[in-house]
């Protein structure tokens, strides 16, 4: 029997990128769908419950995709509400690659340090889904939070939304220039940039100076890069006793990830891949062998 992916996009257009891994992950045939509402859910999810048999439903899958991630959080949220045992099939949620990206960039981090708790995390540009999803898995992991923007009721916003969606406390701060960076650096173990792309965060010389820093992560993949002195392909590069990940550096793993967790919607039935989910996947894909 053929692996049927249905992929529901927000966006216009479906995501190639995502129809193109998808087909690498395993998957026979892509059905895809763009400009998808949450009025639009139901009737395509049923085709997918209704045309297999309980036992062959691990053969079909949904994935949730599209530039806006808060449309996509209400379509997944839509697709599994309409969903009722036996008749339930596995379901991914990565608009605009938000939760992979923000899951591979935390694995590293927890690989680099092991035990996070305690430890002071700054996520730069923290307003944005994946910065938002980064400060909600720290935050899990037990580090002590602070998301930061240039604007503070973005910043306000994003962290009631992180404290709500993750069940967690985080703290934010807002600057106005880069110079009032290093307050908020102070006493940072790590520092995260998930910053518009294009736009250096934090010069060498600012984030060199702070001893306690151990692990510096650049998303941004568009010079000019966010952490100057990071590479694009750091991936665990030690640069003035820190040790660093750029956006390549985190993006293969993040392809990696990617595609291992649409080979496992085909798996069972009943997977609900969101952030904490995929994060679990990801621990497995760097956890020793025994």
């Amino acid at each position: 029997m053929r692996k049927l992916l249905l992929q529901l996009d927000s966006s216009r257009l479906p995501s190639v990128f995502d129809q193109v891994v998808a087909y690498d992950a395993g998957a026979d045939v892509v059905m895809s769908y763009g400009g998808v509402a949450e009025a639009d859910v139901r009737d395509l999810i049923y085709g997918c419950l209704f045309t297999r048999g309980p036992k062959d439903l691990h053969n079909t899958a949904v994935w949730i995709g599209g530039s806006n991630m808060a449309a996509g959080e209400q379509l997944l949220a839509v697709a599994v509400d309409v969903m009722f045992p036996p008749f339930r099939v596995s379901i991914m949620l990565d608009s605009n690659g938000s939760n992979t990206t923000a899951v591979a960039a935390v694995v590293k981090i927890e690989q680099t340090l092991g035990d996070l708790k305690g430890k002071k995390a700054v996520v730069l540009g923290g307003t944005g889904p994946v910065g938002q999803r980064v400060a909600g898995l720290l935050a899990k992991d037990g580090a002590l939070v602070t998301l930061s923007s240039r604007r503070a009721e973005q910043a306000e916003k994003a962290r009631q939304f992180v404290n709500a969606r993750f069940n967690v406390r985080i703290d934010c701060a807002t600057y106005a220039d880069a110079s009032q960076l290093a307050q908020i650096l102070d006493g940072a173990t790590i520092m995260l940039n998930a910053g518009a792309a294009g736009i250096q965060m934090v010069a060498k010389a600012a984030w060199t100076k702070h001893k306690t820093l151990k692990v510096a992560v650049d998303l941004n993949a568009v010079p000019p890069l966010g952490l100057e002195g990071v590479e694009l392909n750091d991936a665990g590069v030690v640069r003035d006793g820190v040790t660093t990940f750029g956006a390549f550096g985190v993006g293969n793993f993040k392809t990696k990830l990617h595609k291992e967790c649409i080979g496992r919607l085909f798996t069972r039935n009943d997977l609900v891949l969101d952030a904490e989910a995929i994060a679990d996947v990801a621990r497995e894909l760097v956890a020793p062998k025994s």
